[in-house]
This record gives C-alpha cells, structure tokens and sequence, in this order.
C-alpha cells in the first residue's frame, strides 16, 4: 500500500493564501491614472496536527502495524471594509455600506424603542 506523507509546508502556504484581502475584494488596480486598494478585515484560525504509531515488536499475529497520519483545518472570515482611492488630489477613502448591519441596527432600535414604550406604559397603569 503506498505511503501518503503529509506535507505541513504545503498546508501552512495554503493557509497563507487564503488569510489575504484578495479573497474580499481582488488586487488592488489602476484605471484612468487613480489607485484603487482594497481594504478589508480577515480573521482566521488554523490547527495542524501529525503523527504516528509504531506496532510491537515481533511479527506475530497480533502483530500490529505503524501507522503515520496529519491534518489540518481552517476557519475564515473576511469582512470587506472599504477601498482607498490614491489620485492627482491625493488619497481618499471610501467606506463600504453593509446592508446586514443597517438592518440588524434598525431592529434593536425597534426593539429598544418598544420596550420603552412597554415600560412607560406599565409605569403610567400604577
């Protein structure tokens, strides 16, 4: 049976490809003489583990053989936050608008005003 031989080197580049703002937003570029830089927030964690195990010695039946194995997983998160602009007039930055958290802001806000409301109201009924 072949021998697979885990290469912690090749996980550890993959790793390092994938924590980048290019997974956001791409590389930065130029178009009609302005810069254009993508900026984002990328979060990550990784874990990378081998090892392996020798049988007893002797060739017996209960003989069991060694076994050799690793691995590795990742997590990320990458939030795209904006791009910064470099021109003739200098360096401008232009934040991004994330539709999730204006509606989730709106809803506490909902949420905040109608307790209030409820707690006025049981205030006003003693």
């Amino acid at each position: 049976m072949p021998e697979h031989a885990f290469d912690p080197s090749a996980f550890v580049g993959s790793v390092k490809d994938t924590f980048t703002v290019r997974r956001v937003f791409g590389e930065a570029y130029e178009r009609s003489g302005t810069l254009v830089i993508p900026v984002a927030t990328v979060l990550g964690v990784s874990g990378l583990g081998s090892g392996g195990a020798e049988g007893p010695a002797g060739s017996g039946s209960d003989a069991v053989g060694s076994g050799h194995g690793g691995g590795g997983g990742l997590g990320v998160r990458a939030v795209p936050v904006g791009v910064y602009e470099v021109d003739g007039s200098g360096v401008h930055f232009h934040p991004t608008f994330d539709l999730n958290r204006a509606v989730l802001g709106g809803q506490i806000l909902v949420a905040a005003v109608l307790v209030t409301a409820l707690a006025a109201r049981a205030l006003r009924r003693r």
